[in-house]
């Protein structure tokens, strides 16, 4: 195997192994000797890849970023209203949790103390400003109503989405997240689209949820 691939490689399982323990433990009470362990590399691979913990975390948060830009992407690549690009990026986010432990790591991370460095933004910066985006949007379409506070309910959507990751973590199994995600959006919709417009967007929160529970 060609010595970059095996680097790559290395870094890669080094960055997994990392972020499952910060998931799973949180950045204090991980040392780099944990990760070692878990990774089954030698110190020397890590430290030749990574510096120092901070470096390891800050990896993984970009990681985190790059996963949540693409994803919203491949929403807006579709061609959906703003309401529904924005339903469908929070299950696909929710998917990722589900998948692997980078973007629950990196969103625990970013909110558990670990400074984001610039140019890396923090996730709910990220995500409020796509809600503000998306919302004004479907404001526009007429699948929200026209006098809501759209700041006001982004900032309450961002809060829902992240708080439910938070706060949930010790509490439940993260296959529970797509119906955590379905709930948000089940309230959301009763109160934010008019009722002529309800129905096609419930839909469409219960079929996404059912589609990461098949998976």
């Amino acid at each position: 195997m060609p010595r970059q691939l095996r680097a790559e490689q290395t870094r890669a399982t080094i960055i997994t192994a990392a972020a499952d323990l910060f998931d799973r433990h949180g950045y204090e009470r991980t040392s780099l000797s944990d990760i070692v362990e878990h990774a089954q590399v030698t110190k020397g691979a890590l430290y030749f890849h990574f510096a120092a913990k901070e470096d390891l975390a800050h990896a993984i948060m970009e990681l985190q970023s790059q996963a949540s830009r693409q994803v919203t992407s491949e929403v807006d690549g579709r061609g959906c209203s703003s309401l529904e690009a924005l339903i469908r990026i929070t299950f696909a986010l929710t998917r990722l949790n589900v998948e692997g432990p980078i973007t629950r790591a990196g969103l625990r991370l970013a909110t558990g103390g670990v400074e984001v460095r610039p140019p890396l933004r923090h996730p709910f910066t990220e995500w409020l400003e796509l809600a503000i985006r998306k919302l004004r949007g479907a404001v526009k379409e007429s699948d929200v109503h026209p006098d809501i506070d759209v700041h006001a309910v982004a900032h309450s959507l961002v809060c829902f989405f992240v708080g439910t990751r938070v706060g949930g973590r010790p509490l439940e199994p993260v296959g529970r997240l797509p119906r955590r995600t379905a709930e948000m959006w089940l309230l959301l919709i009763r109160g934010l689209v008019p009722v002529h417009r309800r129905p096609r967007f419930l839909t469409l929160a219960t079929q996404l949820e059912r589609e990461i529970g098949a998976v």
